[in-house]
């Protein structure tokens, strides 16, 4: 005859997650923030004087393992050039019938030209329209990706494009990095450098967070940083809250 504390002990971990808070949200009313390193819809940049990135290299139609992207370059007018190179993007088009957001597009291209949002929502009703053409793709006068119907924008999704991008050490030499080593973007400047092990960070004009310091509460005692185990996140929390209840410009 079974004992009732092997009954009950077969729902000893249901009861342990019972006291854990949700992690689910009411999707898509409420959305979670996204990492800066989250690969979404493509944008083409522009530099700070509004000139487009795009050289028509095609190397990133080159590297494409699916052949999504279809580039042709053209010579720059003499009189109204497009781009600061000899050559600029005409046709740039991608198709996310394909398209695998691999992202060695963005590995290669030499000029940071395309980068990533954060954007992922976004389906067809047709297939013409999963093939964004450079019209879509290019960032608008200040800076943003263009918001067609049927993408789902949220705040935060556009600000660091190709955020894991921006940064950060060659050849894995940790002297370098948080050392700006690209151009500044229309409407943002030169962007921030992604945090890394040297320490050189700036998480909050990044968006930078660590998985496990976010998600702390729904680990296992083992798993947490020394930091976020014991009374340490509660009395961190009240602190942080506490901060924010502060009127503005007190100390």
């Amino acid at each position: 005859m079974a004992k009732w504390s092997d009954f009950f002990g077969g729902f000893r971990l249901t009861l342990q997650h019972l006291a854990r808070p949700a992690v689910t949200s009411s999707y898509p009313k409420v959305k979670r923030a996204k990492q800066p390193r989250q690969h979404g819809r493509h944008v083409l940049n522009r530099y700070e004087d509004g000139m487009e990135k795009c050289i028509g290299c095609e190397l990133c139609a080159g590297v494409c393992p699916v052949g999504c992207i279809r580039v042709r370059g053209l010579d720059n007018p003499v009189d109204h050039p497009v781009s600061p190179g000899e050559r600029y993007g005409f046709v740039y088009e991608i198709n996310y019938l394909r398209c695998i957001h691999c992202d060695l597009c963005v590995e290669a291209c030499p000029t940071q030209a395309i980068t990533e949002s954060k954007l992922f929502e976004f389906s067809f009703t047709n297939r013409a329209d999963a093939i964004y053409t450079k019209a879509e793709l290019l960032v608008d006068d200040q800076g943003f990706p263009q918001r067609l119907p049927w993408e789902d924008w949220r705040s935060g999704e556009a600000e660091m494009t190709g955020g894991w991008m921006r940064a950060t050490s060659p050849s894995g030499d940790a002297d370098f990095e948080g050392i700006t080593q690209w151009s500044g973007d229309l409407g943002f400047g030169v962007r921030a450098a992604e945090g890394g092990q040297s320490g050189q960070r700036d998480d909050e004009a990044t968006g930078s967070k660590s998985i496990r310091h976010e998600f702390a509460p729904h680990l296992s005692s083992q798993d947490k940083l020394a930091e976020d185990r014991g009374l340490a996140p509660v009395l961190r929390k009240l602190q942080e809250q506490s901060e924010r209840l502060k009127p503005k410009g007190t100390k």
